[in-house]
């Protein structure tokens, strides 16, 4: 394991009456792929959302660089590079996908200014971007809009990527796309903490895996490890990835 970009240490996180966050250690290693796997309800997207600063920490420390972001807002995280994609996508139905990737670019007023190699990079990622580059958003296909949705993340470098269950809903051929794309992300060095469902998507991709039960995490280590492992993946997930191949 390489030194660590992010790490919580015993961070709390309440929504109004409810505790959902209850003591969370997590570290995320520099240059590598975390996935954060749990049942529903377990906090994976708590998680995600407490270190953006969409939720604020209640108890403990969000660390990133060296520096403690847990009482930052959002905007002050996201200039520090790290990007969000929620489950929703977030992306605007009604601007075209230019528009929506010109929001993304911090620098950008127009799609000119753009870094171009960068641009073609993530055409070649997600080439329906390119197809697609005039037409609204709205009018795209749910994996066409999950793509949308990562390439605003990449479309500058990031030092951090926060991604909530992107092949959620999404067709066999498109997540095959997606794993192709992550794949060639991982390559560049590009942290990524990424919340899943599909256990054979985060099998092929995660280099570490943390398990989370109950607002807390419960296993952590290699990926390798807990999916060479059925007994492992039956007493912490209920199923195993054998099954989901």
């Amino acid at each position: 394991m390489s030194e660590p970009l992010l790490q919580l240490q015993g961070v709390h996180t309440h929504i109004g009456a409810y505790h959902i966050l209850q003591g969370v250690d997590l570290t995320v290693p520099k240059g590598e792929l975390t996935v954060l796997l749990g049942r529903n309800g377990a906090g994976k997207t708590t998680t995600l959302r407490t270190i953006m600063g969409l939720w604020q920490v209640s108890a403990g420390s969000v660390t990133f660089e060296g520096e403690n972001i847990g009482l930052l807002a959002t905007p002050d995280i996201a200039q520090r590079g790290i990007a969000y994609v929620p489950e929703n996508m977030g992306i605007f139905s009604d601007l075209t996908v230019a528009e929506n990737m010109i929001l993304a670019a911090r620098n950008a007023k127009r799609a000119e200014d753009m870094d171009p190699k960068r641009l073609e990079w993530v055409f070649g990622l997600f080439p329906a971007m390119k197809r697609f580059w005039q037409h609204p958003a709205g009018l795209l296909s749910g994996g066409q809009k999950q793509m949308l949705a990562v390439a605003r993340a990449i479309v500058e470098p990031r030092k951090l990527l926060l991604i909530d269950e992107p092949s959620k809903g999404l067709a066999p051929a498109i997540i095959q796309n997606m794993i192709t794309a992550f794949q060639e992300l991982k390559r560049t060095d590009t942290t990524i903490l990424l919340v899943e469902q599909n256990f054979n998507f985060a099998r092929q991709l995660g280099d570490q895996v943390a398990v989370m039960d109950g607002g807390q995490i419960v296993h952590s280590g290699a990926m390798a490890d807990l999916a060479g492992d059925e007994t492992l993946q039956q007493r912490l997930l209920g199923l195993s990835l054998a099954s989901h191949q």
